[in-house]
């Protein structure tokens, strides 16, 4: 199954990103993106990629070890930028240094656990809002992005988090989202 290791949004500061995506919609060039949907919005830490069953019993158990050994921190909605000229993301503000923290730890037990993980590189905390098809100037709505201060939420747990990925070939057809497991982080209950 195709596994990512990840922070889920809160259904508030969901509530509040959605108000921000409804207003970069009204951007002029807007229609030549594909906003990604509610479900798809999370801060991924570890993408694992396809991964075993007979991996899973060790996985969930070095993820629930690397959740329980971080601290729950805070963590909001802040700014957004773009990778490229074809996604364009929002930041995070708050713990950061937690979040990279959380992000080595699910990569780390995913290494350790067997899974095949692509080539290590310095975690960057980002929501992807939208992706284009074609290279396209995202600047005005990463300067639309610029002053959104989302509000803070206290980040609670760890969660594993399946992809399925679209089959049926309709246009505009999103990924669907499954929470396989979910661990509380160490100073969360």
């Amino acid at each position: 199954m195709r596994l990512f290791a990840a922070v889920p949004l809160p259904r508030a500061q969901a509530d509040e990103l959605a108000r921000v995506v409804d207003r970069l919609a009204r951007v002029p060039g807007a229609d030549q993106l594909r906003w990604t949907s509610r479900p798809a919005w999370h801060f991924t830490l570890a993408f694992m990629g396809e991964v075993g069953e007979e991996l899973l019993p060790e996985l969930h158990e070095r993820l629930a070890r690397a959740a329980h050994r971080t601290e729950a921190f805070p963590l909001r909605l802040h700014g957004g930028g773009h990778f490229g000229r074809r996604a364009l993301w929002v930041g995070a503000a708050g713990g950061l240094d937690e979040l990279r923290l959380l992000a080595e730890r699910a990569d780390a037990a995913a290494r350790r656990s067997g899974v095949a993980m692509d080539e290590h590189r310095r975690y960057q905390a980002h929501l992807t809002i939208a992706r284009a098809r074609v290279d396209t100037d995202l600047r005005p709505f990463v300067d639309a992005l610029a002053p959104f201060e989302g509000a803070r939420w206290q980040v609670p747990e760890l969660a594993l988090v399946r992809s399925r990925l679209p089959a049926s070939g309709v246009p505009g057809e999103q990924p669907r989202y499954e929470t396989v497991g979910a661990w509380p982080l160490g100073g969360a209950g």
